[in-house]
Parts: C-alpha cells; sequence; structure tokens
C-alpha cells in the first residue's frame, strides 16, 4: 500500500527511466487516448464558442461590440515588471512615500463575443514611491479563472455583463459552461471573478477586489513588483462573494461589509474586525428583490444602503429581458442598520423617490445619532445608465434622514460628478471637502465608462444652509487628457485628520494625442489644485477603475 502510494507520487519521467523499452511503449499507448481526449474536447469546446459567438450571440450592438470598446487608451496592455520612471516636472513631495495601486479591467484575451468593461480581467498599475523616486508597474490579479484560460491559451468563461444578455446567448453559454464543468477545465467552487474593480487594506492586508468573488490577496514587493497570493475567505468564515467597496473605519480599524446575491438572502452584512477576523452574518431579509448594490456608507453608529432601480433578475432572461435592467416603477429605499446589529430587527427602510446611488461618498450621525446625513451622486436618469450612458446626468446630493420623525430631506449641491473621493480620516464622520471628477458635461463616456476631464474640489458647508455654488477648486488636465478616480493622501499619515484638506490628490492622467501616460501629484489644498510633480509612466495606463494609496509603513508589513 504504501509502495502503490509513492509510486503513484513519482512522476512519470522518473518511472519512464525504470522501464524496458517494451514497457515504455505500453506506458505511453495508454496516455494517447487520454491526450487524445482533451485535444478532442478542447477543439469542440473552441468550435462550440466560436459558433455561439459568431451566429447565436454575436456583439449585435456597437455598445457591447469590443472592436469599438476596447479601442485607444481602452486597449489592453501587457504587464510590465518595475521599471523606473522620469520625474519630468517638480519633484515628489519626501512624504509621499509609498505605493499608489490602480484596479481595472484588462482582458488577457480579446472578447470573440460581446464584451461590457466590467467583465475584463484585473489588472493592478502600481507606482511606488520612496526618496523622490518613481517605480511603476503592471500585472494581472492573477485569479483562478485568470490562470485557467492562460494555460488553455483562450477565454473559457464569459462575462455575466456581456454573455448573458439575452435567451439564446444565456442558453448557449451555459451549456457550454455546463460541458467545461463536467470535462473538468473549469471548477465554480474556485470561483469566478476577476477581481477587477478595487482594493482595500483590510487587517493590515491587501486585497484586490471584484464582487463577483471572494478577495485575492496582494502584496507590493520592496522592489515595486506585484505579487498575487491567494483568494481569502477569512479562514472559511466568507463565502461566495463580496463587496468591492468594504468600508474601515480610521478609528477602530474595522472594516464592514456586503455581499448581495441572486437568491435570498439578496443582501448579508457583515465586519471584519481589526485582527482580521469577520464576524457572524447579517442576513437583510427585508430586501424583496436583487438590486445592484455595488457601494454603501458607513457612519459611526449604522451602516447606510440604497435599494435603487436597477434590477439583477436572472430568471429574466428566460423571458427574453435583460439580466440587469433599470425599473422606473420600483421606489427606491435608503435602509439604515445599526454598525454592530446581529439580526436585521433594527433595520430601517426610507422610500426615497428617484434616489438611485451607485457610489456613495461619505455619511455620519448628527443629533446624537438620530439623524444621518448622507453624501452620494444621485443618478437623474437611471433609464440610460445599462444602455446609453451618454445620457446619463447626476446630481450631488446631501440627504438628511431623522430616524425619529422618519423623514428625509434632500438638497442637491452640484451637478454631473463622479468618482468622488474623501479625506479617509473622515470616513464615517462628517467631512466638509470632497474631491470629484467631471467633464463638460458629465464625464465623458465611451460604452459604460467615465473619462474625466477635469477634477474640482468642493466645500460642502457652504451650500449646507443657503445652496451657494461650492466648487472651491479644479484643475483641467488639457486637451484630450483624461484621467479617472482621484485620491486624496493627508500629507501628515500620523495626523491625517488635522487640517481636512492639506494634502495631495493623484491619478493618472492619459493624453490621447501623443498616447502616453503620467502620473500627477496636485496640491489639494490649493485652489487651482496646484501641480506638485509629473511622474512620465513606462507604458500607458488604461482608463480603469478604482485605487487606494498604501503608506510605506503598511506596505512593509504586508
Amino acid at each position: 500500500m504504501a509502495f502503490s502510494a509513492l509510486s503513484s507520487s513519482i512522476s512519470l519521467p522518473i518511472c519512464n527511466s525504470l522501464l524496458s523499452p517494451t514497457q515504455k511503449k505500453n506506458s505511453t499507448a495508454k496516455l494517447k487516448p487520454a491526450a487524445e481526449r482533451q485535444s478532442l474536447l478542447a477543439a469542440l469546446f473552441k468550435s462550440a464558442d466560436h459558433l455561439i459567438n459568431t451566429y447565436i450571440d454575436p456583439p449585435r450592438k456597437p455598445n457591447m461590440d469590443p472592436k469599438n470598446l476596447l479601442a485607444g487608451n481602452f486597449a489592453p496592455v501587457g504587464e510590465l515588471p518595475p521599471t523606473e520612471c522620469s520625474v519630468i516636472e517638480g519633484a515628489l513631495p519626501s512624504s509621499l512615500d509609498g505605493a499608489y495601486i490602480r484596479n481595472g479591467p484588462n482582458p488577457q484575451f480579446f472578447p470573440r463575443g460581446p464584451y461590457h468593461h466590467f467583465d475584463g480581467d484585473g489588472m493592478l498599475h502600481a507606482i511606488t514611491i520612496s526618496d523622490g523616486k518613481a517605480i511603476f508597474c503592471s500585472r494581472f490579479v492573477k485569479t483562478y479563472k485568470y490562470k485557467v484560460e492562460k494555460e488553455k491559451g483562450q477565454s473559457v468563461l464569459h462575462g455575466i455583463f456581456s454573455g448573458f444578455t439575452n435567451f439564446q446567448g444565456a442558453i448557449a453559454r451555459g451549456a457550454l459552461l455546463a460541458a467545461r464543468i463536467i470535462a473538468g477545465e473549469y471548477n465554480l467552487g474556485n470561483g469566478i471573478g476577476s477581481a477587477n474593480t478595487s482594493l482595500a487594506l483590510i487587517a493590515g492586508k491587501l486585497y484586490a477586489l471584484g464582487e463577483s468573488d471572494l478577495p485575492y490577496e496582494v502584496r507590493i514587493g520592496s522592489d515595486g513588483e506585484i505579487h498575487t497570493l491567494y483568494r481569502h475567505n477569512f479562514a472559511g468564515r466568507l463565502s461566495l462573494s463580496m463587496t468591492a467597496h468594504p468600508k474601515t473605519d480610521p478609528e477602530t480599524g474595522e472594516t464592514f461589509s456586503f455581499r448581495y446575491w441572486p437568491i435570498k438572502p439578496f443582501l448579508t452584512f457583515f465586519r471584519i474586525n481589526s485582527d482580521g477576523e469577520k464576524q457572524p452574518d447579517v442576513p437583510i431579509l427585508s430586501l424583496n428583490d436583487l438590486r445592484f448594490l455595488h457601494d454603501f456608507a458607513i457612519s459611526q453608529k449604522y451602516a447606510v444602503f440604497n435599494e435603487n432601480q436597477i434590477i439583477v433578475n436572472p430568471i429574466g432572461i428566460l423571458k427574453g429581458d435583460a439580466m440587469v435592467a433599470a425599473s422606473a416603477g420600483k421606489v427606491p429605499r435608503i435602509g439604515i442598520i445599526p454598525r454592530y446589529a446581529t439580526d436585521e430587527s433594527e433595520m430601517r427602510w426610507f422610500e426615497t423617490e428617484s434616489l438611485n446611488f451607485i457610489h456613495f461618498t461619505n455619511a455620519w450621525d448628527e443629533d446624537d445619532g438620530n439623524v444621518v446625513v448622507i453624501l452620494a451622486p444621485n443618478i437623474l436618469t437611471i433609464e440610460h445608465l445599462i444602455q446609453d450612458i451618454n445620457l446619463v446626468q447626476t446630481s450631488m446630493e446631501m440627504v438628511k434622514i431623522d430616524l425619529r420623525r422618519g423623514t428625509v430631506v434632500r438638497r442637491p449641491l452640484f451637478m454631473n460628478l463622479e468618482f468622488t473621493v474623501i479625506n479617509p480620516a473622515f470616513v464615517g464622520r462628517k467631512n466638509r471637502y470632497v474631491y470629484a471628477g467631471t467633464g463638460d458635461v458629465m464625464p465623458k463616456m465611451t460604452g459604460v465608462w467615465p473619462k474625466v476631464s477635469r477634477v474640482v474640489k468642493l466645500d460642502i458647508s457652504l451650500s449646507e444652509d443657503d445652496g451657494r455654488d461650492c466648487v472651491v477648486g479644479s484643475r483641467n488636465f488639457g486637451p484630450s487628457c483624461f484621467a479617472g478616480e482621484p485620491i486624496f493622501v493627508p500629507r501628515s499619515l500620523e495626523k491625517p485628520n488635522t487640517s481636512e484638506d492639506d494634502g495631495y490628490l493623484i491619478v493618472y492622467v492619459h493624453d490621447e494625442i501623443t498616447g502616453e501616460s503620467r502620473f500627477l501629484v496636485m496640491d489639494a489644498k490649493s485652489p487651482e489644485l496646484d501641480i506638485i510633480a509629473v511622474v512620465q509612466l513606462p507604458q500607458r495606463v488604461p482608463y480603469g477603475f478604482h485605487g487606494l494609496f498604501v503608506p510605506q509603513r503598511d506596505l512593509k508589513n504586508l
């Protein structure tokens, strides 16, 4: 028995060296049918994939055609090892010591059928700064999906947002996926996500996140190299998936999070303590159907959710409906639950006509926790969000909910903003300043993508009482230059909340004329958001989603 186990663990080449020529021939003959079967299956799967993407469900709409969506600076780039960068203007501040990492979709293989930006493989673009010098690196997040497809040399798992938008395509791709699973080509238990949306520092560990899967732990080495470590389930306590927008309390170190799922409970709230231990789930059964719950907010006492008008309905495909669609007939609600609730008995819902938050900016408590204040961009034309985002309009709103009286008071602050950020030391606390991306009207869109041509600074205290214009700073990036989400970095990491706007605003900017990308450091306190430093990057950085800055003290402990 022991010999049998040992012999089975020895690799075939070593075993073959001990066999006679006749035995070697017989051993090779036994392997041939298995290899031929795998080769035949691979050819069949590839043919079926071609049939589906060419005839059954090709990219019929321009906003689903990868030839349109992956043009210009939306086109994917290859990996880049750590490479030194040149500071071409100003100087990098000595207090800016750490790494800025931005996540975003970057398909490993050019899509053969319909495509949606939400479905691309996650790629991290990191610039590590130390002693006024910068090193840049781009690496894929090495998810299970990425590894399987790299080994096969082709795409295996079609994205949810692009591959399951109609009955014919969903049935055909579902059948093909089932065949791959039965053949052992893909294991759903190892995850389906691309980890392409954001990053979060949770209890001293850095994670790449995508809301369709578990987090992937990553690390930035001292040389600037990006390493994917493993898919993390918090000692088996986290199952299925997790939002890409967890919130960490800057004082307690706790992280609050949630997941949404196609079957009840559609929403599950949970927290992770400062030691990285996930606490028990709190199922929210009062959510009656699945909504696109991409983000939420926390105050010092509560967690805040928006039951918006974007319905996620996988069963709807069977009726010929889209899986993700806006429903103007649904009345949105704001849900508020105590941060330390053990069940949903204290969850309260408030109807809020036409209030659709995709991203939250912040929330805080007033009047000893009897009033909750929410800041977020509201999607005004929700019917255009999925199919024609060029027509979308947003309004930055302040929403005050009086828990005793059950009243909701809303105040618009500014039109057409996205990618709003604050000083992270004020998460869950009353903040005065907000930084956001905007464009001439709305951040310029291609497909589903905001291209930010300008960043603005808002002082919300100016409009809180009398509705005055609250823009107190702005910077245009220049002709044909676009960026994404800016990030605020406090000047003093030891005392980040001493002066709320004393820090740096950092962002990747791409010049569509020269084809070059740069890293910008701006003075977040100045009215013109003055440029402090410009770093020329050795490779183009495609437009992406969310990122964060990790101080050197935290990088050392990853």
